[in-house]
């Protein structure tokens, strides 16, 4: 796609990777703007059932350029290499600025995002992580919400989503110190979803799964508890309604019956946007 993020779509799986592995994935201008860009281009990709995000190099991501907080530490007001200057523009039609679109467009694709975490995946790094619906993380993985460290609060999204994962106490006391997690403690606080010796193996393994099911009904999940967080009981029992109402009888529905009777493995058509 650019020298950023690169994007391998095969078989209904969008292989996303951050691809600036000489830099430990570090966010600059470009990367911030990359990653808006490709879950835009996904989000109208019908083809595509399952994303799996991931870092080339030795590390997931290891947070914003350092050159951004050299900026910050001399006053200057930045520009799109930085965490400042227009990466914090409320973008228009949206509900975000740049750098929080950057981890927003994951979380709020129609389809299922599986972070594969490696490395570390510090400050912005972590963030993106927390917004996918799935972490995958090597046992050695070094997480830690940073911005502590440099006398801020998270800008990417993660005071919203974070406490969904461990609790708001748990996610004030990873805010406030900044400590690091490694992979077992992070499945053990809700944080990550599973340990593994190979997280991109894993989470290809897993999509490939995912994308053998329904793509309407897999969608319609996703909604539906993404939106549970947000609604009260009443709302989400309509909702519940509303969406199965949505599937039954149509086409991919009956062929998911039809072929477990058959005995074969389904096929779907793709969703129309």
């Amino acid at each position: 796609m650019n020298d950023r993020v690169s994007i391998e779509i095969a078989d209904g799986i969008a292989d996303v990777r951050l691809d600036r592995g000489e830099k430990m994935n570090a966010m600059d201008g470009p990367m911030f703007a990359a990653l808006v860009d490709a879950a835009d281009r996904l989000a109208v990709d019908t083809s595509v059932r399952v994303v799996v995000l991931s870092g080339n190099g030795p590390s997931f991501c290891a947070g914003l350029d350092f050159s951004g907080f050299q900026a910050m530490a001399g006053g200057a007001g930045g520009d799109d290499s930085t965490s400042t200057g227009s990466i914090g523009q409320l973008e228009a039609g949206r509900i975000t600025h740049r750098a929080q679109q950057a981890v927003w467009g994951w979380h709020e694709l129609a389809v299922p995002v599986i972070a594969a975490v490696h490395g570390v995946a510090f400050g912005a790094g972590i963030q993106l992580a927390i917004g996918a619906d799935i972490r995958y993380v090597h046992p050695d993985v070094r997480m830690a919400v940073l911005e502590i460290r440099w006398g801020l609060t998270p800008d990417m999204t993660a005071t919203q989503l974070l406490p969904a994962l461990v609790g708001p106490d748990r996610a004030k006391e990873l805010i406030w110190t900044g400590r690091e997690v490694n992979g077992e403690e992070a499945v053990r606080i809700g944080l990550a979803t599973a340990v593994c010796a190979d997280p991109h193996a894993d989470a290809m393994a897993l999509a490939r799964v995912i994308a053998s099911k329904s793509p309407h009904a897999i969608r319609g999940g996703k909604f539906l508890v993404d939106s549970s967080v947000t609604t009260d009981f009443a709302t989400g029992f309509a909702e519940e309604r509303r969406v199965i109402a949505s599937l039954i009888a149509t086409p991919n529905q009956v062929e998911s019956v039809q072929a477990y009777f058959e005995k074969r493995d389904p096929s779907y058509g793709d969703v129309e946007l």
